[in-house]
C-alpha cells in the first residue's frame, strides 16, 4: 500500500454537471478495503474518497440548485442510471442496472475507473451532489456522506422509536455516527467495543452503557434486550452472541462486515430475530441525515489531517487508533 502523488483528469463540464474544489475528504474503512483489494483487484491507480466537502467552482448551463461559491457535498454515489424501479423510489444506492460509486468503479460517462476525493477537483453531476447548509463545520460534515448516512438510513427503514433501546456494535467512524444519531432519536443507547478506552468516550457521547465484547457477565446481562442493533464493525466475526441480545422479532442490521456472519439458525427461529443488511442510502435520504445533523449540531469526531499522512491514517485505523474520522485537509502543504 503506497500513495503518491499524481495529475488526473477529470471530464468537462456538461450541462447537467458541477464542478467541486475539494476541501476536505473523509477516510472511511471502504476506503481500506479497497485499496488492500478486499473488494476484489483493484484498478489501479486508485484515487479513494466517498466523503467530500468543497466549493462549487463551476456550474452546467443546466444546474438549478447550486451556484458558484455554494459549498457541497459528494457521497458514495456519482450516477444511477434514473429510471429503474428503485431509482424512482429515491434508492439510487440500489439501481437495477448498476449505480456508479464514486471510485474505482467503471465510469459509463468517462470510460476508465472512477476517481475519488482525495483530490483536488471533482465534477459530478447535480442529481448526486449535495447542498451543505451554511455555517456548518465542514470536516465535521464531511463524514456524514457515507458514515452519517449508513447508519442514519437503517434507523429510517425500521423506524427507531423515541425510548427503544438500541446497541451499536463496534464504536469507529461509522458507530459513533450510529451512537449520537441514535441520542438525537431518543432512544436508550448501547455500545459494544473491543477497547476499553472507547468506554468513556462512549459515554460521553451520550450511551446510556458501554460494554467490552469480552465481559461475558454484562454481555449475557443484556439477552433479550434490544429492539434494534447496528453493527458497524468492518470484518466478519461471530454474530450470534448479538443475535442473542435482540428481542422477539427485532432486528440486526450489518453495515459494515461484508463477508461470513456467523449465526445459529435455530436460536434466532426460536426468537424470530432477523439478521439484515443496509447499504448506504439514496441521494433524498443522504440529504435529508445532513439537513437532520445541521439542525442539530450533529458533526463527526475528527482529526484533520494533510495529505502525505494518508499512509499513516491507514496504519492507525487498521489499529483502531482513530477518535473517531480522519478527514484530510486538501489544501494543505
Amino acid at each position: 500500500m503506497r500513495f503518491t502523488p499524481r495529475e488526473i483528469e477529470r471530464r468537462a463540464l456538461r450541462p447537467t454537471d458541477v464542478r467541486i474544489e475539494i476541501l476536505y475528504a473523509a477516510i472511511c474503512h471502504s476506503d481500506i478495503h479497497t485499496v488492500l483489494g478486499e473488494f476484489g483487484p483493484p484498478g489501479y491507480p486508485v484515487v479513494p474518497g466517498h466523503e467530500i466537502v468543497g466549493r462549487v467552482s463551476a456550474i452546467g448551463d443546466q444546474v438549478t440548485q447550486f451556484k458558484v461559491g455554494d459549498i457541497a457535498g459528494v457521497g458514495c454515489m456519482v450516477d444511477s442510471c434514473g429510471t429503474c424501479e428503485n431509482c424512482r423510489d429515491d434508492r439510487e444506492q440500489n439501481c437495477l442496472n448498476g449505480a456508479t460509486f464514486t471510485y474505482d468503479y467503471p465510469d459509463k460517462v468517462s470510460g476508465g475507473r472512477t476517481y475519488g476525493g482525495y483530490a483536488k477537483a471533482i465534477v459530478v453531476t447535480e442529481h448526486f451532489v449535495f447542498r451543505i447548509p451554511p455555517g456548518a463545520n465542514l470536516p465535521g460534515m464531511a463524514p456524514l456522506l457515507c458514515a452519517g448516512i449508513t447508519t442514519f438510513s437503517p434507523m429510517q427503514h425500521w423506524k427507531l422509536q423515541p425510548g427503544q433501546r438500541v446497541g451499536v456494535v463496534g464504536l469507529g467512524g461509522l458507530g459513533h455516527m450510529a451512537l449520537k444519531l441514535g441520542v438525537a432519536r431518543g432512544a436508550e443507547v448501547t455500545v459494544f467495543t473491543t477497547t476499553p478506552g472507547k468506554i468513556a468516550d462512549a459515554k460521553r457521547m451520550g450511551a446510556r452503557e458501554a460494554v467490552l465484547w469480552s465481559d461475558e457477565a454484562s454481555m449475557k446481562r443484556w439477552a433479550n434486550h434490544f429492539d434494534l442493533i447496528l453493527s458497524t464493525v468492518p470484518e466478519s466475526y461471530a454474530v450470534q452472541p448479538f443475535m442473542d441480545l435482540l428481542k422477539l422479532d427485532a432486528t440486526l442490521v450489518n453495515v459494515g462486515a461484508l463477508g461470513e456472519l456467523r449465526v445459529n439458525g435455530l436460536a434466532n427461529i426460536f426468537g424470530r430475530k432477523s439478521l439484515a443488511g443496509s447499504l448506504v442510502g439514496g441521494v433524498a435520504e443522504t440529504q435529508e441525515v445532513i439537513d437532520y445533523c445541521a439542525a442539530r449540531n450533529i458533526t463527526a469526531e475528527v482529526e484533520i489531517i494533510r495529505p502525505d499522512q494518508i499512509q499513516e491514517a491507514y496504519r492507525r485505523v487498521l489499529n483502531k487508533d482513530v477518535r473517531y474520522r480522519f478527514v484530510i485537509d486538501m489544501g494543505a502543504a
